[in-house]
């Protein structure tokens, strides 16, 4: 069975998911500061409606730069990491641009080392760290598995439809299953830029879903799915899964 969750990037959004009923929502976490001015309300609203988070941390300050990574962005995700631990959260989703296509091959090296020191750190706080595919193809992940064997992925099925010709999630299904841990569910009608991550109900773009989801099912995925769309869309988005996973 699949757990299925909503998208939260505010305090407003998250009483909302919660009052939908839904048993997670996976909750923005960027700036440690504001994180920790928000303990309570988050506490209150987890005892209020008994609902889990799941954690969404920030974007690198400059994906190309190592020494900006590691001066700025690991000392803020250690801290990020600190306070999921002390709200109870278990797995959380990151972006790290890790595209070979692009990258250079020593800035992709340094990249790997900070990310492992980053999987040790949310070991500690008893975090599941998850990279999430933007615009890489399953080969840009697969190296940073092999080398970082705690290391786990969020599929995201909508940006799998961006800047390539058949949505990237198949080669992901394929070869890096046993590595995904979360799946992110939204549509659009496929593109080359950020604008094109529209993040639409499921059925209101091309992403072909169905598939997607059915080849997961056929490969026994048992893990969480957040909805990343608008509070409002998601009971459209959630009958559409529930159809997929064949729940009546």
């Amino acid at each position: 069975m699949w757990t299925i969750g909503g998208r939260a990037h505010t305090l407003d959004e998250l009483r909302t998911v919660a009052a939908l009923g839904y048993p997670f929502a996976e909750i923005s976490l960027s700036d440690p500061g504001k994180v920790e001015s928000l303990l309570g309300d988050f506490r209150r609203i987890r005892r209020e409606w008994g609902i889990e988070y799941l954690a969404h941390y920030p974007n690198e300050d400059d994906p190309n730069d190592p020494s900006i990574l590691r001066s700025l962005f690991l000392p803020r995700m250690e801290k990020l990491l600190a306070l999921s631990g002390r709200l109870g959260i278990r797995k959380g989703t990151f972006h790290f641009w890790m595209d070979r296509r692009w990258i250079a091959p020593g800035t992709a090296e340094k990249k790997s080392r900070l990310l492992s020191k980053m999987v040790a750190l949310a070991e500690e706080h008893g975090v599941t760290l998850c990279i999430e595919n933007l615009s890489e193809r399953h080969d840009s992940f697969l190296p940073l598995f092999e080398a970082i064997p705690d290391l786990r992925m969020t599929l995201d099925i909508g940006h799998g439809e961006l800047l390539s010709r058949e949505n990237t999630s198949y080669g992901f299904i394929e070869h890096c299953f046993d590595r995904i841990a979360h799946i992110h569910v939204h549509d659009n009608r496929g593109g080359t830029s950020v604008r094109d991550d529209l993040h639409l109900p499921l059925g209101q773009g091309i992403v072909d879903y169905r598939r997607i989801l059915g080849l997961l099912k056929e490969k026994s995925y048992r893990s969480t799915i957040t909805m990343e769309v608008k509070p409002g869309d998601m009971p459209a988005t959630l009958a559409r899964i529930l159809e997929e996973q064949g729940t009546p």
